[in-house]
């Protein structure tokens, strides 16, 4: 089979990149998914947070796209039926010393064109009534939904315009020829395109690299677990409550997320995963710990890290020590309030100097385009991001022909 574009991916980036496609005028597109089903990993597996781009460096990419998709995604839900609410978050500073931080995201916040609310500690419990904290920032903008919803909603959108999806497609090589390329799959299927995109997440520098390209990037899997809070003490959070961030280290830290089921999330931890797509704490794979243990980047960043990565660890292996975490924002949590729940798997993009790939990361070559770190707001900007890549996939193969 013949097609204008492909897409590989059918994760909720790559089947906005089709939807965008679709919109342009394009009928004669593909996403080639190599699980059973669509959304199978990061986009399935993520807290369904719709993010404010509060905390993204203002002029970043993820901070353009983050504002741009937000409000389309809400809008697409309301036309969709997909559930969802604009709950805001609180963002609670719990010592002197994070204040100032708070502060400077607060400022950050507004020049990224949100309209956040400075807290005194006494006022944090108009929006909490059960939070702890000297300060804190309320945001309106931020929201909850199904992500897994708002994914079949996309697909049935491309679909309908005259899209393909095919799942359990599994990219095996890449073949040049004068006029098209050709991809082949694991069981050997041939389908030619003029233009391919590769949305593939936790794969994303395997795929680039199997079709010819060099990443310049190596995908590190991080894990992050979480707890749901019993039904019995799902009153002690209203919506979302999250810590300060600390500017030194890559991640946001623990904090509370009501769902649109009505569940909480507490959570997440970040630990080094030694399987890309491994939600299982014993989840182990000898190719992806080689690909992470092998990398210089890596060594770079534990260099950097190791006390918090050993302190993720002990997060994970000790209840007591996630709870501990979780009581700071929230006293009156207690360690039976806490159920086992899900994981996710977070691609996170690693240069060779050992940095973490902060914003989108996108690489353009003949024929083909290259999404290589999509974290979040990803999900949030999924129409954003999608439409940016489909100008990028048209402009490029619009070039190559002329």
């Amino acid at each position: 089979m013949h097609f204008e574009y492909a897409i590989v991916g059918g994760g909720i980036v790559g089947l906005a990149t089709a939807l965008a496609l679709t919109k342009a005028g394009v009928t004669s597109v593909v996403v080639l998914e190599a699980e059973t089903d669509i959304a199978a990993h990061q986009s399935g597996h993520n807290s369904g947070v719709i993010h404010a781009g509060l905390y993204y460096r203002p002029g970043s990419l993820k901070a353009k796209l983050c504002t741009e998709g937000r409000e389309a995604l809400y809008a697409f839900c309301a036309e969709e039926g997909i559930a969802h609410e604009r709950c805001g978050k609180l963002v609670v500073a719990t010592s002197d010393e994070e204040v100032a931080r708070l502060d400077a995201l607060a400022e950050r916040a507004r020049a990224n064109g949100l309209t956040p609310r400075r807290l005194a500690g006494a006022e944090l419990r108009e929006y909490e009534p059960h939070v702890a904290g000297v300060a804190g920032l309320w945001v309106t903008e931020t929201g909850i939904v199904d992500y897994k919803a708002v994914a079949a909603a996309y697909a049935r959108r491309v679909q309908a315009a005259g899209g393909t999806i095919r799942t359990g497609w599994r990219l095996a090589e890449l073949r040049s020829r004068p006029e098209h390329l050709e991809l082949i799959s694991a069981t050997e299927e041939s389908i030619t395109c003029e233009y391919l995109v590769t949305c593939a997440g936790l794969q994303a520098d395997r795929v680039a690299a199997l079709c010819g390209v060099n990443p310049g990037v190596r995908i590190i899997p991080f894990r992050g677990e979480y707890y749901e809070l019993k039904p019995a003490a799902r009153d002690l959070v209203r919506n979302l409550i999250y810590p300060v961030p600390d500017p030194k280290f890559p991640f946001l830290g623990v904090h509370f997320t009501r769902k649109v089921d009505g569940s909480v999330e507490a959570g997440p931890n970040a630990v080094l995963a030694f399987k890309r797509d491994g939600y299982g704490k014993l989840s182990f794979s000898t190719r992806d710990a080689l690909d992470t243990m092998t990398y210089s980047g890596f060594w770079g960043l534990a260099r950097r890290y190791w006390q918090t990565g050993i302190g993720e660890f002990y997060r994970s292996a000790s209840k007591y020590a996630f709870w501990r975490a979780l009581r700071t924002l929230v006293p009156e949590i207690e360690v039976n309030h806490l159920a086992p729940a899900g994981a996710g798997v977070r691609a996170q993009a690693l240069s060779a100097d050992g940095k973490l790939v902060d914003d989108f990361h996108i690489v353009s070559a003949y024929r083909m385009t290259h999404v290589l770190n999509a974290p979040s707001p990803a999900a949030t900007a999924s129409l954003s991001i999608g439409k940016h890549i489909a100008t990028l996939a048209i402009e490029g193969r619009t070039l190559e022909r002329y």
